[in-house]
């Protein structure tokens, strides 16, 4: 028996009959163990993998019985082949060959390419290996996590072997058939520098030299204007060598993808989408011939379901279309744009549904860019190559069209496909209606010609559903056909009458519809026509409702943004509707197809389709219950942050994570129902609950907005919640760029705090949020007095949280024992209580303590366990973080291409998100490598492109830094007036940060400098200094990083001799670090107080 994954998921017989695995888990069973090739895979974590944070009731028994469903399966395909699934400690495992599982075969012939020495052999392997290849990696469960770092290398190996392959044609001189095939892998992969030499290449061997030359002038603009970075040393060679005519054949490694990450939101459907085989190809080649696609029609003609459906064939068939993923951004959830002042509010919510949709965070850096949200959002995805779903546009139709118009300007890799009862109307825009579904003829008697139409086709399978018993034959063809006529072929229409089958049969509920036809075609005169048939038939399936389901279904429509059954058993019980009744009365609204259920991130989450949700609400408003139905939906909103608040911090935190993140709207909804009804316990007690919650997400100007709003209701007694509210909304506020006080009243705000906990906790926030803006004493101070605050009230995770917050100034300062010791205790601490953000902003700090000591492999560890944790809580700044310290090891250990590559992921992963921070961090790693490789003028190039910005936000360490790198670059072009000058500057920066580090290092930069111009001796009393500064602080410089210090040193002694150098570096030694200043600072002969040079 064989299986597959490079495609679909596939098992054959050995005589290569197709199996069939029903079931999707017992399919993600299945490629959960063929991932893991052969190895034993535990329970445990079969479990979270197949069922993730809903798993049933009994775990074990599930999954016994889905192994027991996939050997029954194999077995059915293949006599023996159930026993291929071993039980084996500490769970199951594949017993399997390797070369029967075609990636496995894949990788084994990819192997055997690279071995192979002559170029007719190494292309035979890898044309065996590529026609493996049936489509994208599990492109049938390529949502599930456990398959995304399989997906990840896989195709990362797929794309390496095509590339191996060109090379091999290429050295067999066949060089035509590439010329193509490469041009269109290029359109894909514009970045990839191996796919651009080959390319190269095939052109000039086909004799069109200077098409070659133009492939790589393109790349080097390219890669200029997205990243601020010159083709690599080997693309260049390969260019000068077509330039002279006698092309080489260098093997540039190219530059890898961002950090793994979910390529979709997508919801998975739970039901069949009929009739649109032709409507999804017509939508699929239109969004492949322009940019923005929208989707028009009637209300409940399907627009959504249309719209997902392509999406999800691009999702699973369209990865090198759409590298970045597939996202959808439902704005069903938003307030209409109108002028009454919620136009600007509407306006800036487009542009945060689509930000978090695509997961681009609402960093403090945004603050220092003078231009508008959309623009901002425009910018971090200019890199990226995605499609973006807009579902329902319509009530916000203005503002979406701009934000669209902004994007597909700004980020031509982005393509937008929309949803909307009218056209955006913005240039470039492709609309396409979306018809009703083909009706049968009146006169249809055969059931098989009848189902030809697909509004029968609908109604038929529906109604099948609802009545299994059900079948269309030629005594009520005639009733089916009438049905669909009646109701325009519309799908929702269509939906509504089916789930009536069971109870009334076809040819009753016809008679049904004839008695409301009038009803059902014309509807309020008053409406818009694209409202009448709807509004009639929301009215019919009301009137065939009882009185529970009526007031459950009128009461669902105060939810935004869809609801768990607890939630609706919570607002949708009470006045004549049993809490232990909601269960039965929501499961019959989804069986009526009134309610939608879709499984998001392993949830059953439930919602109104959006006509039926506007119905149902102006429905709730004339039932007179609208006001005690959005009390009770604000008090559960308010339970539900407050629980939830109290999970983030611990073991849970990623979970609770993602049931904020799904409940989002519904907050919001809440929040602003409080702050509109002047309701201010309600609404600061809830912005309080979700502050946490905000800061973890980076929802930085989110949660500013919302302070703002429900401190601006006047008081009502919520004294207390009250001083805990302005106590964030003063930290949210300086984050934003935004303040709303002065740092100094700081401490004044959380004094006015009664409750010793939340004192303490905003005494911490205030002072962990403004340690980088220009009150670093104040911050430490408020730091220190929280840290004894909370240890005096044994609150483990905000002693955690103080010790990390304070390990960063600390270790700026030179206070090395003091932040190690911090570092440790906060990161045990967190350990200990599970705590992922924690873990994140401890180990980071003590990985910097470990590069700083010269523990480079310890720093490397918790580098990368930093990463996973980043990755898996979905905190892609962090992770750009973690990419680059990771990046910086390499460098220091001389693996160079290595740290350019980290550092490369690092800059894209966040430009991607907007974090500018993260992007100067990155590219100033690119500089050290640059200078430590000889590359100056690269170098220069990025420190140049970040100085000014430093100066201007960041200051102190960041200025210093890129100062004394600029500095050096100068003394090893050997300009001694340039490096002193730039390194004196570097030393006034260095000098205000009280960091005896970065003093060091800047007096270094001025001994390099001074040593060119002959001052021989004042370089070596000032290398002493430094020396003497670093052992002081605790940080002696490691061997790995003495390479200008020993550049330097060797010049001194050229020029003094060995025993003339030591004795003027005792000598410097004995310098303080304010005489070492003043000495490198002075211009004259003599040294400070007569000391001499």
């Amino acid at each position: 028996m064989r299986f597959g994954i490079l495609g679909a998921l596939a098992v054959w017989t050995a005589g290569d009959r197709p199996v069939t695995v029903p079931g999707r888990k017992v399919r993600l069973l299945l490629a959960d163990l063929l991932a893991h090739e052969g190895a034993p895979v535990s329970a445990d974590r079969l479990i979270e993998d197949l069922w993730g944070d809903a798993p049933p009731r009994n775990p074990a028994r599930a999954l016994h019985t889905t192994v027991w469903q996939l050997r029954r399966a194999l077995e059915h395909g293949e006599a023996g082949a159930g026993s291929l699934v071993a039980s084996r400690p500490p769970g199951y495992a594949l017993d399997v060959a390797a070369d029967d599982v075609d990636a496995r075969r894949f990788e084994r012939l990819l192997g055997e390419a690279r071995r192979a020495d002559a170029p007719q052999a190494r292309l035979a392997l890898l044309r065996d290996a590529l026609a493996l290849w049936r489509g994208p990696v599990l492109a049938d469960l390529a949502d599930a996590d456990f398959a995304r770092p399989v997906i990840t290398r896989l195709e990362e190996a797929r794309l390496t072997a095509v590339e191996d392959r060109a090379e091999a044609m290429l050295a067999l001189g066949e060089h035509g058939p590439l010329v193509g095939e490469l041009a269109g892998l290029l359109e894909r992969h514009p970045l990839r520098e191996r796919l651009h030499a080959a390319h190269m290449r095939a052109l000039y061997g086909v004799g069109r030299r200077g098409e070659a030359l133009a492939v790589y002038d393109r790349l080097r603009l390219r890669l200029a204007e997205e990243l601020g970075l010159e083709p690599s040393a080997e693309l260049a060679a390969l260019r000068q060598s077509i330039l002279e005519d006698h092309p080489t054949q260098p093997r540039p490694q190219g530059r890898t993808t961002a950090a793994a990450r979910p390529l979709t939101n997508l919801p998975s459907p739970v039901s069949s989408l009929v009739g649109r085989d032709a409507a999804i190809e017509r939508v699929s080649a239109l969004l492949k011939e322009g940019r923005l696609v929208t989707l028009n029609g009637m209300a409940g003609v399907g627009k959504t379901r249309l719209a997902l459906a392509v999406a999800e064939r691009a999702a699973a068939t369209g990865r090198d279309d759409y590298p970045d993923g597939v996202w959808l951004a439902e704005l069903a959830p938003m307030e209409p744009e109108n002028d009454d002042g919620a136009g600007e509010r509407a306006r800036r919510s487009v542009v945060d549904v689509v930000a978090t949709a695509l997961g681009v965070r609402d960093e403090i850096i945004a603050a220092g860019r003078p231009s508008s949200p959309a623009r901002r959002l425009a910018d971090a995805l200019r890199t990226r190559r995605l499609l973006l779903v807009l579902d329902n546009c319509e009530h916000v139709i203005g503002h979406a069209a701009r934000l669209v118009d902004t994007l597909l300007k700004a980020a031509p890799g982005v393509r937008v496909l929309a949803t909307s009862r009218e056209p955006l109307g913005i240039a470039g825009e492709r609309l396409w209606t979306v018809p009703p579904l083909t009706l049968p003829d009146r006169a249809a008697a055969d059931p098989a010609e009848a189902l030809r139409a697909t509004a029968v086709a609908l109604l038929v399978e529906r109604a099948t559903a609802a009545a299994p018993d059900f079948t269309l034959d030629e005594t009520n063809v005639a009733a089916v056909t009438a049905i669909c006529r009646s109701l325009d072929g519309l799908p929702l229409a269509l939906e509504l009458a089916a789930t009536r089958v069971r109870a009334l049969g076809v040819h009753e509920l016809a008679a049904r519809l004839e008695d409301r036809f009038a009803v059902l075609t014309a509807g309020r005169r008053d409406a818009p026509a694209r409202q009448r048939t709807l509004r009639a038939a929301f009215d019919w399936s009301r009137d065939l409702l009882n009185g529970q389901e009526r007031a459950v279904l009128r009461r669902l429509a105060v939810f935004s943004g869809g609801f768990t059954l607890e939630s609706a058993e919570e607002v949708c019980s009470g006045d004549g509707v049993d809490r232990t009744d909601v269960l039965d009365l929501v499961a019959r609204l989804v069986d009526r197809c009134l309610v939608a259920a879709t499984d998001t991130a392993g949830a059953r989450r439930y919602r109104l389709p959006e006509s039926l949700a506007a119905y149902c609400a102006e429905w709730l408003r004339e039932s007179g219950e609208e006001a005690a139905v959005k009390d009770r939906h604000l008090r559960h909103q308010v339970r539900f942050a407050e629980r939830a608040e109290a999970h983030l911090r611990g073991p849970d935190q990623r979970r609770w994570l993602e049931l904020l993140d799904a409940e989002a709207a519904n907050l919001h909804t809440a929040l602003d129902t409080a702050v509109k009804r002047g309701a201010a316990e309600p609404a600061l007690r809830l912005a309080n609950a979700l502050a946490w919650y905000w800061y973890l997400r980076g929802r930085l100007g989110e949660a500013e907005k919302a302070f703002a709003a429900a401190l601006a209701v006047p008081d009502d007694g919520a004294g207390p919640e009250r001083t805990r509210a302005a106590a964030w909304h003063a930290g949210f506020a300086l984050c934003a760029g935004d303040p709303v006080q002065p740092v100094d009243l700081f401490d004044e705000l959380a004094d006015r705090i009664d409750d010793p906990r939340a004192r303490a906790a905003a005494r911490w926030f205030l002072g962990f949020v403004s340690i980088g803006y220009g009150d670093p004493d104040g911050s430490v101070r408020r730091l220190d007095r929280a840290l004894a605050e909370f240890r005096a009230l044994a609150d483990r995770w905000g002693t955690a949280a103080a010790l990390a917050a304070l390990a960063a100034p600390l270790r700026l300062r030179g206070d090395l024992d003091t932040a190690r010791r911090y570092g440790e205790e906060s990161a045990a601490l967190f350990r200990e209580m599970g705590d992922g953000w924690g873990r994140l902003k401890a180990t980071g700090t003590l990985a910097v303590l470990a590069e700083v000591r010269g523990d480079y492999e310890a720093a490397s560890r918790l580098h990368r366990e930093g990463l996973r944790i980043a990755e898996t809580l979905g905190l892609w700044t962090e992770a750009s973080a973690s990419m680059s310290g990771l990046g910086r090891i390499a460098l220091l250990l001389g693996r160079y291409a290595e740290a350019r590559e980290l550092h490369e992921r690092a800059m894209r992963l966040a430009a991607e998100h907007g974090y500018t921070y993260g992007e100067q961090f990155a590219e100033v790693g690119l500089a050290l490598g640059a200078r430590r490789e000889g590359r100056l003028d690269a170098a220069e190039r990025h420190l140049r492109r970040w100085l000014e910005w430093c100066r201007r936000l960041s200051g102190g360490h960041g200025e210093a830094l890129i100062l004394a790198e600029l500095g050096f670059v100068a003394e090893q072009r050997g300009d001694g007036a340039a490096a002193l000058a730039l390194h004196r500057e570097g030393l006034e920066a260095a000098r205000a940060t009280d960091d005896p580090r970065a003093v060091a290092l800047a007096l270094e930069g001025v001994a390099g400098a001074l040593s060119l111009v002959g001052r021989h001796e004042r370089a070596a009393r000032l290398l002493g200094a430094a020396a003497a500064a670093r052992e002081a602080a605790g940080a002696p410089l490691p061997p790995a990083e003495r390479g200008d210090v020993d550049r330097v040193s060797a010049r001194c002694r050229d020029a003094l001799g060995d025993e003339a150098f030591a004795e003027l570096s005792a000598r410097g030694r004995d310098l303080g670090l304010e005489q070492a200043a003043a000495l490198a600072e002075d211009d004259g002969d003599r040294g400070p107080r007569g000391q001499g040079r």
